[in-house]
């Protein structure tokens, strides 16, 4: 009789724990709302910013391997590292402050 009031309050128990992951989880409203369109421009201008960075490391991490020579890295990483520049410009709003040293001489 002990025995079989230890396996029905086993089960019980069992059953009480995994009770939350046998349901289905029913979610209110999984629906993403569209973002504003100065959001959709902010996170296009992080993906320019990603894809600039994503390939000026790239080239460095082939000029470093010798998978190019270093006169088409020269060529190449001025252009790359200025795009990089001007995508981090456009994602900051605050102007540089060098800019505005430069503005008051």
């Amino acid at each position: 009789m002990w025995l079989a009031l230890g396996v029905v309050l086993a089960v019980a128990c069992v059953l009480l724990v995994a009770r939350p992951f046998l349901r289905e989880p029913s979610p209110n409203d999984d629906r993403l709302d569209a973002p504003e369109p100065q959001e959709e421009v902010r996170i296009a201008r992080a993906e320019e910013r990603d894809r600039a960075l994503a390939a000026l490391k790239e080239l460095e991490f082939d000029h470093r391997t010798w998978k190019i020579s270093d006169e088409d890295y020269r060529a190449q990483v001025g252009p790359m590292r200025r795009r990089a520049a001007e995508a981090l410009r456009a994602l900051d709003p605050k102007p540089i402050q060098a800019e505005k040293i430069h503005a008051g001489r």
